[in-house]
């Protein structure tokens, strides 16, 4: 029996001159394919590694909750399609990190880049300049597609650093 481990992934690189649009979606898919680098070749096991106690962070909750963002950014708010949430939040913020327990890896990933397709399926054709209205605890505001794009390359950016430090801690491994 052969163990599953994370793919290999040929990273994009992010554009150097492009238009608006080009430069942001070509940031949020190296930012993407940056976290699927930092599982690259690791089991499921490793993948549920935690960080450092009392953090219960792993490569794969990280990769689960990415792909809850995606969903919810691009799909359920920006296009307004009626989905259900990945993980029950009613009774646990941190569901989607605390999935990772029992996720099954190879599932998860293929989850995580059929989201992203979905994604990229809401938004094409679509003006940066479009909007949405949200309301959340903060109250109501508006988005545009522009923000969410800058938001989740802010998102995978920061969660990208913590992969670094939960991929070295793992196997030693650094590196953009």
């Amino acid at each position: 029996m052969t163990t599953w481990r994370a793919p290999e992934i040929d990273r994009r690189h992010e554009p150097l001159v492009a238009d608006e649009r080009t430069m942001l979606e070509g940031w949020l898919d190296y930012h993407r394919d940056t976290l699927l680098h930092k599982c690259a070749g690791l089991t499921a096991e490793q993948l549920r590694t935690p960080s450092v106690e009392p953090s219960g962070l792993s490569l794969l909750g990280l990769v689960l909750h990415m792909t809850d963002v995606e969903r919810s950014w691009f799909r359920q708010r920006f296009a307004g399609q009626d989905l259900p949430d990945l993980y029950d939040y009613d009774n646990d913020n941190d569901a989607d990190f605390h999935a990772a327990a029992d996720a099954d890896a190879e599932t998860a990933f293929a989850v995580f880049r059929a989201e992203v397709d979905a994604a990229r399926s809401a938004t094409e054709g679509r003006s940066l300049d479009e909007t949405f209205t949200l309301t959340r605890s903060d109250g109501t505001r508006t988005f545009s597609l522009r923000w969410v794009y800058v938001h989740m390359i802010e998102e995978y950016a920061r969660h990208n650093g913590h992969a670094d430090l939960i991929r070295e801690r793992i196997d030693g491994v650094t590196g953009d």
